[in-house]
């Protein structure tokens, strides 16, 4: 794996490791250990300043796409545009 910029190198010895397997039919795969929870995007968004006085629209916009991932913003649209009609 290359690292990002700013980052130097990365020893191979802290990249995630996984497990090999193999099933009857002759399929192997690696796999790896399974994911952390999300944290709440209210939380992340109030840190962020999303809530503070004086924000216009472009700035909340901007840190809704800098807080949020993709699934987590299309159901803020969701939430906010299609339920109240």
């Amino acid at each position: 794996m290359i690292a990002s910029r700013g980052m130097g190198n990365i020893s191979p010895s802290k990249m995630p490791k996984g497990k090999e397997k193999s099933r009857r039919d002759d399929t192997d795969f690696t796999e790896y250990a399974k994911g952390g929870k999300v944290k709440s995007v209210a939380k992340s968004l109030k840190k962020a300043g999303f809530y503070e006085a004086g924000k216009n629209k472009n700035k909340r916009l901007g840190i809704i796409n800098k807080v949020t991932t993709k699934p987590q913003r299309m159901e803020i649209v969701d939430k906010l545009f299609l339920k109240k009609k």
